[in-house]
């Protein structure tokens, strides 16, 4: 047959509408309001065989140009990192990739070993104690962490770096906002960091916790350290965001600079951009807090005959325990993805990331020396950047980047739309996929 899908007859519907008990298609949507309804038929063209729908969608494809891999400057939570082959290889076994932990997990030790070494490998990425198995992204990850600093200090207050990811400021607005609790901004410096004056001022005993991210929205490394002793000594938590964890390869991992909680997306490790998703978000902290983290912990025991095996430790959500009482409605966690981040980290391994890391910042450095030296541009923050890194165009971001798009180049994103402050302003992001003669295309391109 020229068709392999096949649509319902009239014969099919009928049927099935008896089955259900309904006079006609219209009855299953009486619940729809009336006026909601679209009445009007849908202007849609003949129906096509699946090769000419295939070729179809092909001639459309191809009237699109995509810029190249190595010409794509794009940042801000989403980066152009390469995949190894074998991250795919392992997520599309049929083990994992059909998988689903069952509510007596035991019996599903496989998925439990995978989860329990995805733990092992971000407790050594952050350098912290724990890790739960993964949560649904960093900006919901980053709500829950001030939900568990509100949960062991009991205090209304938080900060929120105006340096951390815009999305992540207002997933956990969202998350608060039936709460008696009150959320401020810590603003940035010159040099593109957080205010430690402004800082030290705010904090008092009503604060719960501090949120920061390192490197932040703009590319810039914050000073944890200092940051955690300031935090500390007012007793409030230090939470520590991350929208790329490839930089803990060139950086301390939070863990070891003080912060209590370290959150963040896993896409780079492992994963493409995908549009937005889905991804992992990554969640850690250290041994005493963990029993107020979200979602599951997996744990390594041995059985009655001394066999390694892995149970479900923890599953803080309110369907398993103390009902109302429970930690966290987190109902399940990004198994798959999780799995394809573990296998990342473990192919490169610790010197690997390193490597990786190195090369993200020797080529995000030589990015900023051709802007400076080819188009005459200034960098507004002075702070140490990792891969990204924000550039003033002296004039408005949209024509500078429409200009580069014409010559098949994604020059970054313009930081207005958050920050009117930055108008001027896009920001870089440069990776181990763009090459030296597209980085050199691009400090050409954003000549006046």
């Amino acid at each position: 047959m020229p068709h392999r899908y096949l649509p319902h007859t009239p014969e099919d519907i009928r049927k099935m509408l008896a089955a259900v008990g309904a006079p006609d298609v219209d009855a299953l949507f009486e619940a729809v309001p009336r006026e909601l309804r679209v009445r009007a038929g849908l202007d849609l063209p003949d129906g096509m065989s699946e090769h000419d729908l295939k070729a179809h969608l092909l001639d459309l494809a191809a009237k699109v140009a995509l810029p190249e891999a190595e010409a794509m400057f794009l940042g801000g939570g989403a980066y152009n990192h390469f995949q190894p082959g074998v991250v795919d290889f392992v997520i599309s076994r049929s083990e994992f990739y059909t998988s689903y932990t069952p509510y007596q997990p035991e019996i599903s030790q496989g998925t439990l070993q995978a989860i329990f070494e995805y733990q092992t490998l971000i407790c050594q990425l952050t350098e912290m104690e724990a890790s739960n198995a993964s949560l649904y992204d960093g900006a919901s990850g980053l709500a829950e962490a001030l939900l568990l600093a509100r949960r062991v200090n009991k205090r209304p207050r938080m900060l929120l770096a105006r340096s951390l990811h815009p999305d992540y400021r207002a997933v956990a607005r969202t998350y608060l906002s039936g709460s008696d609790g009150e959320i401020l901004e810590i603003p940035f410096t010159k040099a593109g960091t957080v205010d430690l004056a402004w800082l030290e001022k705010s904090l008092a005993a009503g604060v719960s916790a501090v949120a920061v991210q390192s490197p932040n929205f703009f590319g810039c490394v914050e000073d944890l350290a200092r940051l955690s002793k300031l935090v500390h000594q007012a007793g409030a938590l230090l939470i520590s965001a991350c929208t790329e964890p490839v930089s803990y390869g060139a950086l301390h991992g939070p863990g070891a600079l003080g912060a209590d909680v370290a959150v963040g997306d896993g896409q780079s490790l492992g994963l493409p951009p995908s549009y937005g998703g889905p991804w992992f978000g990554f969640f850690a902290t250290h041994a005493q807090f963990v029993r107020q983290m979200p979602g599951r912990l997996v744990g390594q025991t041995r059985d009655a005959s001394g066999r390694r095996g892995y149970v479900l430790t923890l599953a803080t959500r309110e369907q398993h325990i103390r009902r109302e009482k429970a930690t966290s409605n987190i109902c399940t966690n990004q198994s798959l993805c999780a799995l394809a981040g573990a296998a990342f980290l473990a192919t490169l391994g610790k010197k690997g990331l390193a490597e990786l890391a190195r090369l993200n910042l020797a080529k995000a450095e030589y990015a900023k020396q051709r802007i400076r030296r080819e188009a005459g541009l200034t960098f507004p923050f002075s702070a140490p950047t990792f891969n990204e890194f924000v550039v003033d165009v002296k004039g408005e971001p949209e024509r500078a980047l429409a200009r580069l798009k014409d010559e098949g180049i994604l020059g970054g994103i313009a930081l207005g739309r958050w920050y009117p402050d930055l108008s001027n302003a896009i920001l870089v992001c440069v990776t181990e996929m763009n090459t030296k003669g597209a980085i050199e295309r691009l400090a050409r391109g954003f000549k006046p």
